[in-house]
């Protein structure tokens, strides 16, 4: 191995503790969402431990960022963003619009066509949520409610209260979620009416 890749595996583990405290993540929830154990958590923080490709990969993906980035490879002059799609086996698509850690996060959602008699699976989490229908009919199921939003419209909850998002039978749906693990919420700023 030689020097410079050294150095950039030498690096690794502060960047990864700099990224799990940014996200306000412990060692044993980390362990949790990445299946690998706390005390080998800590190791590669700590710099005792070299990281492997099966151990970077999960951690690249739970802190949101690319295996570029958490290695510090060198910048190819690229500017543009390699988002990857995510496909659930449910058959819609997460398109993740932002790879920072923590705050706001940015998403696409692609839902398929859903049926009538489809039974909504309400789920809550710590958060809020923002929503916003670009194509298709979007069901959401917010506590008691069952609203069914057109293209151009939005909505914003707690994501404590009970909710599920789901496409109709007219068809699929796309719409962009911003979501606040921490209960941030979206800001929308107009600008100042002129005095004429």
């Amino acid at each position: 191995m030689n020097h410079d890749a050294d150095q950039a595996l030498d690096a690794v583990g502060p960047r990864l503790k700099r990224l799990r405290l940014r996200r306000d993540v412990t060692l044993a929830e980390l362990s949790e969402q990445t299946g690998i154990s706390a005390s080998t958590l800590s190791r590669l923080e700590a710099g005792l431990r070299r990281p492997t490709l099966e151990q970077l990969l999960p951690l690249a993906r739970v802190h949101g960022v690319t295996l570029d980035e958490l290695v510090d490879a060198p910048p190819t002059g690229d500017p543009r963003i390699n988002l990857r799609p995510v496909a659930c086996a449910d058959g819609s698509t997460i398109l993740p619009l932002t790879r920072r850690p923590g705050g706001i996060q940015a998403y696409k959602f692609v839902l398929p066509r859903g049926s009538d008699q489809q039974q909504p699976d309400l789920r809550s989490h710590e958060g809020y949520d923002w929503v916003y229908v670009l194509n298709g009919t979007l069901r959401l199921v917010l506590g008691e409610h069952d609203l069914l939003l057109a293209p151009g419209e939005a909505a914003e909850f707690d994501t404590r209260t009970p909710h599920w998002f789901g496409a109709t039978s007219a068809g699929s749906v796309e719409f962009l979620s911003l979501i606040g693990k921490q209960g941030q919420r979206a800001h929308v700023r107009v600008a100042p009416k002129r005095n004429e």
